[in-house]
């Protein structure tokens, strides 16, 4: 690292994604330019060593120009981490620990253009021989690329072409996601991430983000300083004991964090460097990855108790040390007994968002709630019967029953008791009580002990029937004919992901209801026909929300998460589903319109933030979903010097 003129630059300080959001009365030195010398001390030569770089910029270069921005956010919690200058947009020159120029600026995946580089730019950055001549616009690089994938024919093939293109032309990679999300967020997240995830140790090629184990314990504020990018604003972290429904993959659960942050950034507009993938490696009990020798974590068995809690704690208060008070930190395939006792630990003390639990919650409710338009009814009217009863159903049931007494001024225990639960063991009643975990004793009614699950909606007769156990295939035809023998429209929500382990299929569920299922899984399924009459099931992929949540709480400066924030969120989404989308079935509004649906959750959910007082951005902006519009990153390539 070295100046030009006196002040340090480093990459992530010179280039941003918003111009909504700057630092009050901040000075600026204007880089200064200097002519390189060569080893006779002739002009021209470019391979200059640094330090009489250094020595001529201090001795030659006149004094810098001071140059002042006003800011347009006033007032709130002092910038003292540098969180909201994050987030603001310059114009750039392409710096690494130097001004980044030929072959290195080709291997910079932040800046590196292709062949859409210009004739000027080739010129100025030395970049002639190093790129045939042809030059080429962004959309015919999408058009070529797409074109590529599609000549893969196994998913994961196509999966390692988009993460390997992210790590050689970031821009172009996030607007082939954009512009065609709809086909490719399948490959880059569920269901392709939990196979890349499974064979994550023979795939692995470069670090894409921050692996922390036990062997750093004492030293994680040391080690998140070895992250390039230091204005960090969205941390997803999982320590890999449950990821999707395929168990304790270790320290290759990295797969998560990855393709949770590139959807931040192609679906809520999220920029890049702002984003942090952390797995925390603390072993695993998975016998097969630790007697592969092309794991990549650590070989022991997990560590639980106090080493385990003494770890995540001091995880947790570096980054609020390094990244400030402000720094969302989303919590993601963490086992259950963790899951619920991180959320309710550190739900205090930091801005902190379990996408599992509360994610999943809001994006079923929105689809439940966009369901009665077709169904009829009011939420309070229906009941409603959860196969599995983990972070994902209780906290989908928690949320359900929230909404119901903010509608009906019914006290929440009352609410609660229109939801029945069954695990493993059966149906969730009183008498089990003394052996249940804490989180599924609200969901423990008066009523006779039944253990199967077809048994189970004979005697409960729900209207909705839900599932996120994990195990595939549960929901037989027999449970479902049942649902249809007391249902005009049942409403089916196969949620486990990926595919494998989704209750079932959405064929299985048009034919064995006859066609009269309101149907959406986890995963995506093909159209299905039925008696000449095409269904489109929807996916109530979390994806939805999740983007557009991290973007309301980002933008308004939120320093904690409120229950009626995901409220406002499922609400929001529900107001996107169409007349149209309906007439087809269809409880969630097209992935192609993400980013418009994302930054009307972010809207929703930053007015929340400012009604309960979380918000530290001052004033509130008039029209915030224009504001989030604005605030959100472009993958359009910007000229440079």
């Amino acid at each position: 690292m070295f100046s030009l003129n006196g002040t340090t630059f480093t990459n992530n300080s010179l280039c941003g994604v918003s111009r909504c959001l700057t630092q009050s009365n901040r000075k600026v030195l204007a880089p200064m330019v200097v002519a390189s010398v060569n080893s006779n001390g002739k002009p021209g030569d470019r391979n200059v060593m640094a330090n009489a770089l250094t020595e001529n910029a201090l001795t030659e270069s006149p004094a810098p120009v001071e140059l002042e921005t006003k800011s347009t956010v006033t007032g709130g919690v002092g910038d003292v981490y540098g969180e909201d200058s994050a987030t603001e947009d310059q114009s750039i020159t392409p710096w690494t620990l130097s001004v980044a120029s030929g072959y290195s600026l080709l291997r910079n995946p932040h800046f590196n253009k292709g062949l859409a580089f210009t004739e000027r730019e080739r010129d100025s950055h030395y970049l002639r021989g190093l790129l045939p001549p042809v030059v080429v616009n962004h959309d015919l690089q999408v058009k070529k690329m797409m074109n590529s994938i599609r000549q893969y024919d196994v998913p994961l093939q196509r999966y390692m072409a988009m993460m390997d293109l992210q790590e050689m032309n970031e821009r172009l990679f996030y607007k082939l996601l954009i512009d065609n999300v709809e086909e490719l967020l399948p490959i880059v997240y569920t269901p392709t991430v939990g196979e890349a995830c499974q064979k994550y140790g023979s795939i692995f090629r470069r670090p894409q983000g921050l692996f922390i184990s036990l062997k750093e314990k004492g030293k994680i504020h040391e080690v998140l300083k070895n992250w390039p990018e230091k204005k960090i604003q969205v941390i997803v972290v999982t320590d890999g004991e449950r990821i999707l429904g395929l168990g304790d993959l270790g320290c290759q659960g990295m797969g998560i964090p990855v393709g949770k942050l590139s959807l931040y950034t192609a679906l809520g507009g999220i920029r890049p460097s702002a984003c942090l993938p952390v797995t925390i490696d603390v072993g695993t009990n998975n016998e097969n990855l630790l007697n592969d020798e092309f794991y990549i974590g650590l070989r022991r068995r997990r560590a639980t108790g106090q080493e385990y809690a003494e770890l995540l704690d001091e995880f947790m208060y570096a980054v609020k040390q390094n990244y400030g008070e402000k720094v969302l930190i989303q919590f993601e395939d963490f086992a259950n007994h963790n899951a619920f006792d991180l959320l309710a630990k550190y739900g205090t003390s930091h801005l902190v968002f379990n996408d599992d639990i509360q994610g999943t919650a809001s994006v079923v409710l929105a689809g439940l709630m966009a369901a009665l338009n077709l169904v009829g009814g009011t939420l309070a009217e229906h009941t409603f019967l959860f196969l599995g009863a983990g972070e994902a159903g209780t906290g989908i049931a928690e949320l359900i029953a929230l909404e119901m007494s903010k509608q009906t001024g019914i006290p929440l225990e009352e609410t609660r008791k229109k939801i029945w639960m069954v695990d493993s063991k059966g149906l969730i009643v009183k008498s089990r009580m003394e052996m249940l975990q804490h989180f599924k004793r609200p969901w423990a009614h008066e009523h006779e002990p039944v253990r199967e699950l077809v048994n189970a909606v004979k005697s409960i007769k729900p209207t909705v029937l839900i599932g996120s156990s994990g195990a595939g295939r549960t929901f037989t035809k027999e449970v479902v004919q049942a649902m249809a023998t007391y249902n005009d429209k049942p409403v089916i929500f196969a949620l486990s992901n990926p595919t494998s382990q989704s209750e079932c299929t959405a064929e299985e569920a048009y034919n064995w209801s006859e066609g009269r299922a309101i149907f959406a899984s986890g995963s995506p399924f093909a159209p299905v026909e039925y008696k000449g009459k095409v269904y489109a099931s929807g996916q109530a992929n979390n994806a939805y929300i999740f983007p557009g949540f991290g973007l309301g709480l980002i933008i308004s400066g939120a320093i904690r998460v409120h229950n009626d924030m995901l409220l406002s969120a499922s609400e929001a989404l529900a107001e996107q589903v169409s007349q149209e989308n309906f007439e087809k079935g269809l409880i969630y509004p097209p992935f192609s319109n993400i980013r418009k649906i994302s930054a009307h959750i972010a809207a929703k959910v930053a007015a929340k933030a400012y009604e309960l007082g979380l918000a530290t951005r001052l004033p509130e902006p008039k029209d915030l979903v224009a504001y989030a519009e604005s605030c959100m990153y472009s993958p359009a390539y910007r000229s440079y010097r």
